[in-house]
């Protein structure tokens, strides 16, 4: 197990890897960890560095090294750590979604790192193990379970950066919109089937989770069904 795995896993056997150089152990990988998802969580992701991160301890990105290794291993690193699953685990598909949700609106940030960068990390495993405990006690044929994993990581992160979104915007921007969809007096004749959409919820900042609720429940009814 080389030295990045043994950090991601150190908390589940795996033996933390000792710096080499310097005074031994002088920081605290989780306290590390700890302030580079401060600086993710009130600045965005671009705003982490290592040398952004050092300067919290009085340190330089060197001294930093030894702890996390590069920036990516450092990325990865915040990544599985802000990704701890609720104790107990969520047991049905709604509980799961919404507290994916949540995670994802705690940390936005999260949602910028794509599916390709993956930190191979046990609380991130431990999502994806609750799922599938949730779909193989709805008794989900094993040709539904991949889809059904997609769909609902899919679905869950996209209405969280909506939300996310929503949450940034001002009285400004909503009169703004609300002038602009105004402005074309002909667009539900143009547009009869969009016009008649109903609105999930009546306060349209409540919308992405609404809508995430329904389609988590049309995907049980689905899985229930076989279909």
């Amino acid at each position: 197990m080389d030295a990045h795995l043994r950090r991601l896993w150190r908390h589940r056997g795996a033996t933390l890897p000792t710096p080499r150089r310097g005074p031994r152990q002088q920081l605290d990988l989780d306290d590390i960890l700890d302030a580079a998802v401060a600086i993710a969580d009130a600045s965005g992701l671009d705003a982490v560095s290592t040398r952004a991160v050092a300067a919290r301890f009085d340190k330089t990105a060197m001294a930093l090294y030894p702890y996390v290794g590069d920036k990516e291993n450092l990325l990865a690193l915040m990544q599985d750590h802000a990704s701890a699953i609720p104790a107990p685990a969520p047991a049905t598909l709604r509980a799961w979604a919404t507290a994916l949700f949540e995670l994802y609106l705690a940390h936005p940030w999260l949602t910028e790192r794509s599916w390709a960068q993956g930190s191979q990390g046990p609380n991130e495993q431990d999502w994806m193990e609750a799922l599938l405990t949730i779909l193989d006690g709805l008794d989900t044929v094993a040709a539904n379970r991949a889809p059904a994993v997609t769909m609902l990581y899919a679905t869950t992160r996209a209405t969280a950066q909506t939300a996310a979104a929503y949450q940034r915007l001002t009285a400004a921007d909503e009169a703004a919109w609300l002038a602009r969809a105004a402005a074309v007096p002909d667009f539900a004749s143009r547009y009869p089937l969009s016009a008649a959409l109903t609105p999930q919820t009546e306060n349209w900042r409540d919308a992405p989770y609404a809508g995430l609720m329904a389609a988590v429940d049309l995907l049980t009814a689905g899985l229930r069904s076989g279909t």
